[in-house]
């Protein structure tokens, strides 16, 4: 699970998920399900308004407390060591969770099978040379660590960058929605290029503006520069950090990048990637241009503006490193609730089931993270709800309920599914997610992580309007929350999916009580042997979080609608090109 500083119960800014919903003084079962024949029953023409219907005749299956409950209190128990991927429980685990699923009456749903293998790759960079830069006024030398870091996603056992031409490429983005590309007229091939953090307009006091303002795009995440310097052909690539539009310190990069960096493994073992990626100090930065007779922030100034052309410097860059490779596998759970009208078109339930394993003990001397409320949480709300589902009987279309493995060792679980769907992507309606439900009170209102993304902002505001509750922004929406869980794997490559986060503000004792919960979980808890389950937990939140997952999934997978991303997002594009290839399934 993602973690974002804050004492808040909504997702982006407490740890980054949605925690804890609303719920308790609401009796199970009276929330009013979404009618098989709805206003959903698409596609909508535009500006139509969505509402769940009020039918009293069809009524919400009850989200089972008690199989939350029990879920969560197996999954975090000691002897399952924490849910260490790849690590001898991990068997034990999966045996668990598939036999809940298969007691909630879902099918296995990876053809015929339960398990997805997911192999990832380990590696371990260590014997770094120096980063040296030469070609100015003074040859520069720095250190690692202190200075910059530096990692592969390529497999191999050495890395080195040699005299490699230093470019200044603004922020790094290729937007051609927005009409904006940093690459304009420059040919990267044997190239380092040199990237700002965030996107241009991270200064704005709202959300106005090409990048959304304030608001954090994908286009401002550093993992989408480094994919693109790759799609430029760029040899190696090199974000240049700042606290304040990174939103978080040096030592949270350096503590990051110097341990083993996992990811999926592929057939080219990524070899279409750069051959380094890393980041380096902002003084370590102004150094190099100043090298190089450049001024660092006129150039940074210029490359906010549509139209910035690409800077060489004029300098040459080199380091190296070597690997220690480790290959293993892991498994995501699938399991299948298949539909009654339209089976091959899906809507997604996930939730990732790992956790870190054995950890720093504390002072009792405890050293597992057992991963109570991060994610056995989760995986408890998956399993109620698929159970719910089951009982109110087959929707329209099929449901996919996947307890996903390595989220957090980088969202891999994830990314292997979408990059190696068991049911295509053109043919996935969307999805909601569920990580890290922190027990608490009911909240007076949700927000919408990543914001006004897409079409399903409109059926959750119906769906609030429904409960009596009310839409909150989400807190601290410069930090990117909505691209640091596994539901993003699935929307940058078109999917809309749900990530939803309760406010503090609780019906018993307000905002006050909320950031309290809030503060006591991301100071004590969070990624600690503390996390671990209790009978005395209020659950009236994570109750009324699975009902909200309920009438959102239900609604989409009872419907014909295909929801899409607002126009100008960064996953518009994406899905339309998909939708207009798709033999069946979605449509532009």
């Amino acid at each position: 699970m993602k973690h974002v500083s804050s004492p808040s119960l909504a997702a982006a800014s407490f740890v980054g998920r949605a925690l804890a919903g609303v719920a308790a003084l609401a009796l199970i079962g009276t929330t009013p399900a979404l009618a098989q024949k709805s206003k959903y029953d698409g596609p909508l023409p535009k500006g139509t308004a969505l509402a769940p219907p009020k039918d009293d005749a069809d009524v919400a299956p009850a989200i089972s407390v008690d199989t939350m409950k029990a879920v969560t209190k197996r999954l975090s128990a000691d002897d399952f060591e924490g849910r260490g991927p790849s690590t001898a429980v991990e068997p034990k685990v999966l045996d668990y969770i598939i036999a809940q699923f298969k007691a909630a009456g879902l099918q296995p749903g990876n053809h015929g099978q339960w398990l997805q293998e997911v192999p990832t790759v380990e590696m371990t960079a260590g014997n770094f040379t120096p980063m040296t830069v030469t070609g100015g006024k003074t040859p520069l030398s720095f250190k690692v660590g202190a200075d910059f870091v530096a990692a592969s996603w390529r497999v191999t056992p050495k890395t080195r960058i040699e005299n490699s031409d230093l470019v200044f490429v603004g922020y790094g983005i290729n937007a051609p929605e927005l009409g904006w590309n940093d690459y304009a007229g420059i040919d990267m091939h044997g190239k380092t290029a040199v990237i700002l953090v965030n996107d241009p307009d991270y200064e704005a006091k709202d959300e106005t503006g090409p990048f959304k303002g304030r608001r954090m795009t994908y286009y401002g995440r550093w993992t989408y520069k480094f994919e693109e310097a790759a799609r430029q052909g760029a040899t190696a690539a090199i974000i240049v950090h700042d606290t304040f539009p990174a939103a978080y310190g040096w030592n949270v990069v350096n503590s990051s990048w110097t341990g083993s960096q996992y990811s999926v493994q592929k057939a080219n073992d990524g070899m279409d990637q750069t051959m380094a990626n890393g980041w380096v100090q902002l003084p370590v930065a102004q150094a190099i241009f100043k090298d190089a007779g450049k001024d660092f922030a006129a150039l940074s100034a210029a490359a906010k503006v549509k139209g910035f052309h690409a800077v060489p410097l004029g300098l040459k860059i080199s380091y190296g490193f070597d690997n220690t490779i480790r290959r293993s596998s892991s498994h995501n759970v699938i399991g299948i609730l298949p539909g009654s009208q339209r089976p091959d078109e899906v809507v997604l339930y996930s939730a990732h089931w790992d956790h870190l394993g054995h950890c720093t003990p504390d002072a009792t001397g405890d050293g597992i993270c057992n991963g109570a409320v991060d994610n056995a949480t989760g995986v408890a709300a998956l399993t109620a709800l698929a159970a719910a589902n089951v009982k109110a009987g087959p929707a329209a279309r099929s449901q996919v309920f996947i307890a996903l493995t390595l989220e957090e060792s980088g969202l891999l679980g994830s990314e292997y599914y979408a990059q190696n769907p068991v049911y295509p992507l053109d043919h996935t309606v969307g999805g909601v997610n569920m990580d890290a439900l922190l027990p608490a009170p009911r909240s007076r209102s949700y927000s919408m992580t990543g914001g006004d993304k897409s079409d399903l902002t409109d059926l959750f505001r119906d769906v609030l309007a429904d409960k009596g509750l009310s839409e909150v922004p989400e807190d601290h929406s410069e930090r990117g929350g909505y691209y640091r869980s596994d539901h993003f794997s699935f929307a940058k490559r078109g999917v809309p999916m749900f990530d939803i986060a309760r406010s503090p503000d609780l019906f018993d004792g307000g905002v006050a009580a909320g950031e309290k919960i809030g503060e006591d979980y991301n100071q004590h808890h969070y990624h600690a042997p503390s996390d671990e389950y209790s009978d005395s937990w209020n659950w009236a939140g994570i109750q009324e979080d699975a009902e909200m997952y309920y009438a959102l999934g239900r609604a989409m997978a009872d419907s014909d609608w295909w929801p899409n991303w607002r126009k100008g997002d960064e996953f518009r594009a994406i899905r339309d090109k998909a939708c207009a290839a798709a033999t069946g399934g979605c449509h532009p």
